[in-house]
């Protein structure tokens, strides 16, 4: 309390107060943030997309941030199909539309992370240099691969 009048005394309460409004008030973000959460409760699993017109929606898959459009087009021609994949089905359509938004770049295990959770399986991170198996396997396009454990 005392550091607090000695601010207010020599004028810097003031100007804290006001570099605070932003984040203090309960009915704004800050910057205009978008976020995209995924979670798994006793119902299932679960994906909400937070706009940065603080607008909440559920998705059953969803890209956001520059250049998603291709990989949304993507998901929405397929997400009827997911409640019937395995995991590794799941991932290999998760890399193939974040290819559809490289315009051109390459997809590599380096630019990208994938993460699973599911009822019986804890969350964990799978390892790059499998996720870089499937990027080549779907590069190589071959139908009869076999399945992979991830």
């Amino acid at each position: 309390m005392a550091c607090y009048l000695y601010l207010g005394l020599h004028g810097a309460w003031e100007r804290e107060i006001e570099e605070e409004v932003c984040t203090q008030r309960s009915w704004k973000r800050p910057y205009g943030v978008g976020l995209l959460v995924a979670g798994l409760d006793e119902s299932g699993a679960h994906l909400y997309y937070n706009c940065p017109s603080e607008n909440h929606f559920e998705y059953q898959a969803f890209a956001i941030e520059s250049r998603s459009q291709a990989a949304k087009t993507y998901l929405e021609q397929k997400f009827e199909t997911f409640t019937n994949y395995k995991g590794e089905e799941l991932i290999k359509d998760a890399l193939f539309a974040i290819k559809e938004t490289l315009q051109g770049e390459k997809l590599t295990s380096s630019i990208c992370t994938v993460a699973v959770v599911g009822v019986d399986e804890p969350f964990h991170f799978v390892d790059p240099k499998v996720i870089q198996e499937v990027i080549d396997m779907q590069e190589d396009r071959s139908p009869d691969a076999a399945p992979m454990d991830i």
